[in-house]
């Protein structure tokens, strides 16, 4: 069986317990992300996925998984995600009841890929699940932080690879001048 991750974030450069069999690729699903989440362990505003946003390229990798289970709980434990939210790991084939995405779908099934998984926590503001900050909020947000704080999160924003470019990323970079980092690459293999 072989079962893919895709990425857009951190997992890209910090793949951390995945077992990754192949490089990631920059052909993924275009998908609709954004800069929205007030991360739960740092200050950065994580890149998740957003409804009503414009879709964007996507990286993805084969993993080092015998099953989809398996796969899941590999990305399930990078990501930290807590047992009882197991939807905030998207599959497909789905598990659980949770819908699939047709853009994922027809993106695997033309890669004959059997299966698949990403991370599908929400956005997140001000400590409220599922709240996506306006433009003008995440911008002030970032623009607030301060010395490492503020150097770390920079740094998350500036390594996600430049074509990853959302109406957010956009705006941080005109307000606060984060660019890409020149030298900022996804991990080939771990």
């Amino acid at each position: 069986m072989n079962i893919a991750c895709l990425a857009w974030g951190s997992l890209l450069w910090k793949p951390g317990p995945l077992k990754l069999a192949s490089g990631w690729h920059p052909d993924g699903p275009h998908l609709p992300l954004e800069f929205a989440r007030d991360s739960d362990d740092s200050a950065e505003l994580a890149i998740v996925l957003c409804e009503g946003v414009p879709a964007v390229p996507t990286y993805w990798a084969y993993l080092d998984a015998p099953d989809l289970d398996a796969a899941r709980a590999m990305l399930q434990a990078r990501e930290k995600v807590r047992e009882d939210r197991p939807e905030w790991i998207g599959s497909i084939p789905a598990v659980g009841g949770a819908d699939e995405s047709p853009a994922i779908a027809a993106w695997m099934k033309a890669r004959r890929i059997d299966a698949v998984v990403w991370t599908a926590v929400p956005p997140k503001f001000a400590g409220v699940e599922g709240r996506m900050p306006t433009q003008e909020e995440a911008v002030a947000f970032l623009d607030g932080l301060t010395g490492t704080t503020r150097e770390e999160a920079a740094f998350y924003l500036r390594r996600t690879p430049a074509h990853i470019d959302t109406r957010y990323r956009r705006a941080v970079e005109a307000r606060l001048g984060w660019r890409p980092l020149r030298e900022a690459h996804v991990t080939a293999m771990c």
